[in-house]
């Protein structure tokens, strides 16, 4: 058996955590590693971003951050992720670090239900060649670059033009990054395991932008229409510059992330726990 770890350098208690998993795994006869990032802050063997998928189980001590970096490392062997919570939002995490053990052991002897959430993938493609192709868990979003002005961006869905936004950029997410940067952009929440794509507009100039919801095998199209310096990035972890003349194609992608899951309802219980709807009702806020 062997377990990889990537974890939150900049939180001492997951860090503390990561080294208590790892003497209590090791004690039980599994290999344990970290990934580079990991490894400068903690003495652990280290396994590099290539190899990090070739384990029984990828466990992310941190938030949803952390976790996302595990996913583009795991993605493409479909490596399960056991994702522990010590962060701010944690939407896609699982467990607490009291629980680890307990769903670790879980995961390991095949007892946990494993959920497989949707991927997007973006093909970047200048004068007719694809010069590259970029994964996401979360989401794709071609904006402008911070020194540019608005710009505008023009939109098609399976070949029909469908818009052009004036606005600071244009998102396609999963349902699994639909609580992340599309919920701040004002789209909608969508429960995880749902099958579409959801696209938005960053900051739209104009009271006609709406958030729309498509299915999965859609194929989006994105240029940018107006001067500017634009980039293209995937779930805020990868940054390409965009050219005048470049078109981003956007599609599902054939990577899926495999969670380790440990309670059914665990979206719907986050809802209320990371919105603070919970802390009252309709009734006690008149």
């Amino acid at each position: 058996m062997r377990v990889h770890i990537v974890g939150n350098v900049y939180r001492p208690d997951a860090l503390a955590a990561i080294v208590e998993t790892a003497l209590w795994l090791r004690s039980k006869g599994v290999e344990v590693a970290v990934d580079s990032e990991t490894g400068r802050s903690i003495d652990l063997p280290i396994v590099s971003s290539d190899d990090f998928a070739d384990a029984n189980l990828a466990v992310a001590f941190g938030g949803d951050g952390t976790l996302i970096r595990a996913a583009h490392m795991c993605a493409l062997k479909g490596t399960p992720i056991l994702g522990v919570y010590f962060g701010r939002f944690g939407f896609v995490t699982q467990c607490t670090g009291d629980d680890v053990q307990g769903c670790v052991t879980a995961a390991l002897e095949g007892e946990a239900i494993i959920e497989s959430r949707t991927m997007i993938q973006a093909q970047l493609t200048r004068s007719g060649q694809t010069i590259a192709e970029i994964h996401a868990l979360n989401e794709v979003v071609l904006q402008r670059d911070v020194t540019a002005r608005m710009m505008t961006f023009q939109v098609a869905v399976d070949g029909h033009n469908l818009t052009s936004y004036p606005a600071d950029g244009v998102m396609v997410s999963t349902p699994t990054g639909s609580t992340g940067y599309n919920l701040s952009a004002g789209g909608p929440i969508m429960d995880p395991t749902v099958e579409a794509l959801v696209l938005t507009a960053v900051a739209p100039h104009t009271l006609s932008a709406r958030t729309m919801i498509l299915k999965t095998d859609s194929v989006i199209q994105l240029t940018v229409g107006s001067r500017g310096d634009a980039v293209l990035s995937a779930d805020g972890q990868t940054r390409l510059h965009i050219l005048s003349g470049d078109e981003v194609c956007i599609t599902k992608s054939p990577r899926v992330t495999n969670l380790v899951t440990v309670n059914k309802d665990d979206f719907l219980v986050k809802l209320g726990q990371r919105l603070f709807w919970s802390q009252g009702t309709m009734g006690e806020n008149f």
